[in-house]
């Protein structure tokens, strides 16, 4: 088979082709797809697929279906919708909705990087989306009218998604947590990242509704101050700051901070549970009604204009990606053919992964040691995970560990 043909098969993955590989998680990998149909229908859509080396366990396999059946039930404007779950191969996936825009992890960033500050009234208008999709999420009921009990347990810059016309998704569920979930978490495990937690979540206590509540009012604060509001030297120091430490209002950090929004982020950061908002509904009333009586109140034109403006530079690039499914040089997407067996239908094929990590090195001003330390493949990537939480290079959390092991032991 000729080479451009074989590289041709082998982004294919079932009935979609996959076009980029958008991201790599701990649980999955995401690419940008295509779905071909009749009379040259196509659509453009998102692949989240289980890791290959993953696949073979049954929790994270668990986890991953978790996340599917829950998310699929959900259909509402403010969060991504699910449209297929299935299983190529050895690979579970997941097809979902695409959105075109970007998400606020990045566009906060990139309003700094321009010198321009992030408008107020734009964090709380995407804040109040926000709201509207997690109260539907956690009102929705089943079939039979039993709650699902839903909490996103993840509401984090990155989960909360901007499209280019000015409408505002929730991503991911993947680690909420509802009544008819295959597995159980158990009792007392820590998900979510760290600095967007809730008090009780920090704590391993069960959660309601309120724990995204909480995370949202961190978010936020976040976008209205600039300033994060639960840091610290390592994830001890995160818990502590956020179930013991001092919530100071925001106008310690902006004087022009109107009393009201002031009122509603610290309401919703109640340490107290029963003293927070209680639903994500009273939270966005509040909100609206702000904005209602603001001298500017935004649109999602204003919000769609606002983005255009601030990724101009990425939007023609963009559109050719969608079109071409190609990158600029040096970041196409790398996939490799496997040679199917005689007689037997071609085997999808995934993108190449990177190399095994074994091994983990970290070097500092080269006044300390360097320390080799060989690991297998699954405990990198647990540590791996752990650093991605806390915003730091693996090298470095393993040198805290391995420090803080040796002055209490």
């Amino acid at each position: 088979m000729p080479i451009e043909e074989r590289a041709k098969e082998s982004r294919r993955f079932g009935k979609y082709t996959l076009v980029d590989r958008i991201a790599v998680g701990g649980m999955a990998e995401i690419f940008l797809a295509r779905q071909a149909g009749l009379e040259g229908f196509e659509k453009t859509i998102v692949i989240k697929r289980i890791r290959p080396h993953l696949s073979n366990q049954k929790s994270f396999v668990n986890m991953f279906l978790n996340e599917a059946k829950l998310a699929a039930q959900l259909n509402h404007p403010n969060i991504v919708q699910i449209y297929d779950l299935g299983k190529i191969a050895d690979a579970y996936f997941i097809a979902m909705e695409y959105i075109f825009g970007r998400d606020m992890r990045r566009i906060i960033p990139k309003a700094d990087s321009m010198g321009i500050p992030f408008p107020m009234v734009y964090a709380l208008k995407i804040a109040s989306s926000v709201c509207e999709g997690l109260f539907y999420a956690h009102q929705k009921c089943d079939l039979y009218g039993n709650a699902l009990n839903i909490v996103h347990r993840d509401v984090t810059p990155e989960n909360i998604f901007v499209s280019f016309d000015g409408t505002v998704k929730i991503l991911d569920f993947g680690i909420a947590k509802a009544a008819n979930q295959i597995e159980q978490t158990r009792a007392g495990e820590i998900k979510g990242k760290l600095s967007y937690m809730s008090p009780e979540q920090c704590m391993g206590k069960p959660l309601d509704s309120r724990s995204d509540i909480f995370s949202l009012g961190v978010v936020l604060y976040e976008w209205v101050t600039g300033f994060k509001l639960f840091t610290g030297d390592s994830e001890v120091a995160i818990l502590k700051s956020i179930t013991e430490g001092k919530i100071y209002a925001p106008s310690y950090f902006k004087a022009d901070i109107p009393e009201a929004v002031e009122r509603i982020l610290m309401k919703a950061l109640e340490k107290d549970r029963e003293k927070r908002y209680q639903t994500a509904w009273d939270m966005q009333y509040d909100v609206d009604q702000f904005l209602s009586q603001y001298e500017f109140t935004p649109s999602n034109i204003h919000l769609s204009n606002f983005l255009k403006q601030l990724f101009s530079d990425e939007l023609e690039e963009e559109k050719k990606r969608l079109m071409t499914g190609t990158r600029p040089p040096g970041q196409e997407l790398v996939v490799e053919y496997e040679e199917p067996a005689p007689d037997n239908p071609p085997i999808p094929l995934r993108p190449k992964a990177q190399p095994e990590h074994t091994e983990v090195n970290h070097t500092t001003d080269g006044s300390d040691k360097v320390l080799t330390v060989s690991v297998s493949e699954e405990t990198y990537e647990a540590l791996k995970e752990i650093a991605e939480r806390n915003r730091m290079p693996v090298g470095t959390l393993v040198r805290e560990v391995l420090a803080d092991f040796v002055k209490y032991k």
